[in-house]
């Protein structure tokens, strides 16, 4: 039996912050305009939400901290 996207959210995510971070970031990114990283259209699936937990389930894109320039002090 297909589980609907609520589930299947809810089953990944599980409580996890960094899987949230994850999937709320790579979300943002395909809103703004970013391409999937799989033929989303081959497989019928326009909801970015959708787009990205398939990439996330297929280990297509990890979560990666951000660097942070540090200033020189004087």
């Amino acid at each position: 039996m297909d589980r609907t996207l609520p589930q299947r959210l809810q089953r990944y995510v599980n409580g996890s912050f960094e899987r949230t971070v994850l999937l709320q970031k790579r979300i943002r990114q395909l809103v703004r305009g970013d391409a999937p990283l799989f033929d989303a259209e081959l497989e019928h699936i326009e909801n970015p939400i959708e787009i990205a937990l398939v990439e996330i389930e297929r280990g297509l894109v990890e979560l990666v901290e951000e660097q942070v320039e540090e200033k020189p002090t004087f």
